[in-house]
């Protein structure tokens, strides 16, 4: 018997909360689950081997995630799509690799790849005349993909979803769905039977490329989870309001939240 864990490393919207300028909106700086760094998720496999460590995301807050996180290996960075701050921490990864003194194996969906390595070129093949080898080897992220390592299989389904007038990817692993941006979901979407989901919440109001809170709660009841926790949250959303303002199967994410199942 081994667990899967998901660990929730970020939660806040683009800017962060605070936002720069110590901008709090309405959320209470005197409660520390309110302070949220940018999306990302850890999944590991915890094993009588060892632990396999798969990245969702590599935000602009990447580096302190992983200290807090105690983590300095990787088996694969996912990535949900290309926007800026879901992918602008890529450079430190360079640590991960050498700690660990192999390339780090990413996998991306085409729109994705091809944003990705347009501005990190170097990091994935070597520039006439530098010095630095490249650290990452892309891949195509597949609808299902199996990531190996220490601590047994991570098997991880993905599939479309819209952000906007952006197409992004969507992650199952093990009955908990990840969808940190987005905007509509296709009709064919494989939402059946969650155990819990992780979903964008950005606001009260609606936003034409991201879901609302209103909507967010729409779609709980639609889909039926178990459990979902809202992710990507602006200023305006109060940790301890949300969670006061949710039925008792939802709740607001924090940093360093984490969930726990048995395979």
């Amino acid at each position: 018997m081994s667990e899967i864990k998901f660990t929730i490393l970020g939660c806040g919207s683009s800017g962060g909360v605070p936002r720069i300028g110590n901008n709090w909106g309405a959320c209470d700086p005197q409660n520390p689950r309110n302070l949220r760094t940018r999306c990302s998720l850890l999944v590991q496999r915890i094993g009588t081997e060892g632990i396999t460590n798969v990245l969702i995301d590599t935000s602009p807050d990447m580096r302190q995630q992983l200290l807090n996180a105690k983590v300095g290996e990787l088996d694969a960075v996912i990535y949900t799509h290309e926007h800026a701050d879901h992918v602008h921490g890529l450079d430190d990864l360079r640590m991960i690799v050498i700690n660990m003194r192999k390339l780090i194996n990413v996998y991306a969906a085409p729109s994705a790849r091809a944003a990705i390595m347009g501005r990190f070129g170097y990091a994935f093949e070597k520039p006439i005349g530098s010095p630095y080898p490249p650290i990452l080897k892309m891949h195509d992220l597949l609808t299902t993909l199996t990531i190996d390592g220490a601590g047994g299989p991570i098997s991880i389904d993905s599939f479309d979803v819209d952000h906007g007038n952006i197409t992004v990817r969507a992650l199952r692993i093990n009955d908990v769905l990840y969808t940190p941006d987005i905007s509509a979901i296709p009709a064919d979407a494989p939402m059946q039977n969650l155990d819990c989901w992780i979903l964008d919440a950005l606001r009260y109001t609606p936003h034409p490329s991201h879901t609302h809170f209103e909507q967010s709660l729409e779609w709980i009841e639609k889909y039926a989870p178990k459990r979902a926790i809202l992710t990507n949250m602006h200023v305006d959303l109060d940790y301890q309001t949300i969670c006061d303002d949710t039925p008792e199967h939802v709740t607001a994410a924090y940093d360093g939240l984490e969930i726990t199942a048995k395979i």
